[in-house]
């Protein structure tokens, strides 16, 4: 049984009552997202975060990552979670329809991404992380860049990262320090 149940009810309020998604599908390339489609996103992306995230979420905990003979092994049911969740469009929700996106409102696919942060946060890290890849390359990558990777990240074949080090702290980012300016 899911521990986690969205508040649907309440994500459909603040939608309409205080982002004003109806005036949001009035904006050019925004017109799809009428308050049916929204609902019936709402709907299925509980589904997804009650039935499949929410239930790896202890055991992932429990499992971890594990990193072996140059790979990482991810925790039991994550593989097969990830793709389910490639496959069903989710990682398509705000992206460019021109890369393969389903170009939805920023605001319903931020409602979406609390559903999968509050059900299963160590999950909801790697498409976090792709879609700010995703938004970093069409903002400023070069055409290139966007042919080689803006279609595989938001089909989620491939995934964004972030890498962050520092000289004597490794991955230890409490460690991390700015270097102090001497007084003028």
């Amino acid at each position: 049984m899911s521990e986690y149940v969205a508040p649907i009810r309440d994500m459909r309020f603040v939608l309409k009552e205080l982002a004003g998604v109806e005036d949001v599908a009035q904006l050019p390339g925004c017109e799809e997202a009428t308050l049916d489609l929204v609902d019936a996103v709402l709907e299925e992306a509980a589904k997804f975060a009650e039935e499949v995230l929410s239930p790896l979420n202890w055991p992932g905990d429990q499992e971890g990552a594990r990193w072996h003979d140059k790979a990482v092994t991810m925790p039991a049911g994550f593989k097969e979670a990830y793709q389910l969740f490639a496959d069903s469009g989710w990682t398509a929700l705000a992206c460019e329809p021109e890369w393969g996106g389903q170009g939805l409102p920023k605001v319903v696919a931020a409602a979406v991404g609390e559903m999968w942060k509050s059900a299963n946060h160590s999950f909801s890290l790697c498409p976090l992380l792709t879609t700010g890849a995703i938004e970093a390359l069409v903002l400023s990558g070069s055409d290139d860049l966007k042919k080689t990777y803006l279609d595989k990240m938001v089909s989620g074949l491939w995934t964004g990262m972030m890498n962050l080090t520092e000289p004597n702290a490794g991955s230890d980012l409490a460690a991390v320090r700015t270097p102090r300016r001497a007084a003028a």
